[in-house]
């Protein structure tokens, strides 16, 4: 099981299960929602329970995803394309250890000039 909550506590969570590798996704989108680049990992919805649900306000970012915040604190937790059966979640938000490790970074054709990615990684270009 892992655990994590927003910044405020007003939201906490659980994840039944291991967590894939997450990405770190360079698309301009999760640059200006998290200030730099966005790491996730994406699990089945079964396997997440909210706790403080009623806090979560959600921005459609495009036709096809709906990102999740604390309408308190403003911390990013989730990213929900609702047409499919998984959700990411902000690898920051975990309050506990993911023993998982970053796997890939993703739209880096849109990453910021100011940092240069150095990791070996694979890195998708969209």
């Amino acid at each position: 099981m892992h655990k994590g909550s927003c910044m405020c506590g007003a939201i906490s969570f659980e994840v039944e299960g291991d967590l894939p590798g997450p990405d770190a996704c360079h698309c301009t989108n999760c640059r200006k929602s998290s200030g730099h680049y966005a790491a996730g990992t994406d699990v089945k919805k079964a396997a997440l329970s909210v706790t403080g649900a009623e806090n979560v306000t959600w921005y459609a970012s495009s036709k096809k995803v709906n990102r999740g915040f604390c309408k308190t604190c403003g911390s990013a937790l989730f990213f929900d394309p609702p047409h499919l059966d998984w959700i990411g979640i902000s690898m920051g938000a975990f309050d506990t250890p993911t023993q998982t490790k970053l796997a890939i970074h993703i739209f880096v054709a849109d990453k910021g000039d100011y940092y240069d990615i150095t990791d070996g990684l694979p890195q998708n270009q969209q």
